[in-house]
């Protein structure tokens, strides 16, 4: 069957049926998106951890406080880091996911990021969220996801409580609306 949507640089929200303890609620970025399937990050659930409790696990030393959260990215490889950015360091192994985004795992990004010297637009998060072949098309088409055009605004500059409520509000979409249950006509 060939795809017939991109959904690469799209937010997904979840939808109020969608149960399934790690994606309830969630907003997740997708980074990739393919015939093989689709990669992508939640990031509106902060674990708790902040930057520099990873820096020092890392023995990595910052050169000032680095408060920012760490997302809970998804069930799959949860001790891995994944770094969204803005913009673009040719000296760091990087992934274009859109124009202006950029995703990494290399930990040089971390050290750059504690010198004061890292991009100023980051999201980092542990682990990540993964679909096979047909299967993110196929809970799309069960009503599990709302998808929504991803911008930076969003991304780096909304805060994670209120992100899945802005980005439905791009869509004119009052999330409080939205029914938990289905029926039939």
């Amino acid at each position: 069957m060939p795809q017939s949507i991109d959904l690469k640089h799209h937010l997904l929200l979840a939808m109020p049926l969608l149960d399934d303890p790690w994606f309830k609620h969630s907003v997740c970025y997708i980074c990739e998106h393919n015939e093989e399937g689709a990669m992508g990050l939640i990031i509106n659930k902060p674990m708790g951890i902040q930057l520099n409790d990873i820096l020092g696990e890392l023995h990595i030393e910052p050169s000032q406080e680095q408060n920012p959260n760490i997302m809970q990215g998804g069930p799959v490889s949860p001790e891995q880091g994944f770094v969204l950015y803005q913009g673009d360091n040719p000296d760091i192994q990087n992934m274009a996911v859109s124009e202006h985004v950029r995703l990494t795992t290399s930990k040089d990004i971390l050290s750059i990021i504690a010198s004061g010297e890292g991009p100023s637009d980051t999201l980092i998060c542990l682990g990540y969220a993964g679909w096979d072949a047909g299967q993110l098309e196929d809970e799309i088409a069960n009503n599990s996801w709302l998808t929504v055009p991803a911008d930076s605004d969003l991304l780096f500059h909304t805060d994670s409580e209120q992100l899945a409520r802005k980005a439905a509000n791009k869509l004119g979409i009052n999330l409080n609306l939205l029914s938990g249950q289905s029926g039939h006509a």
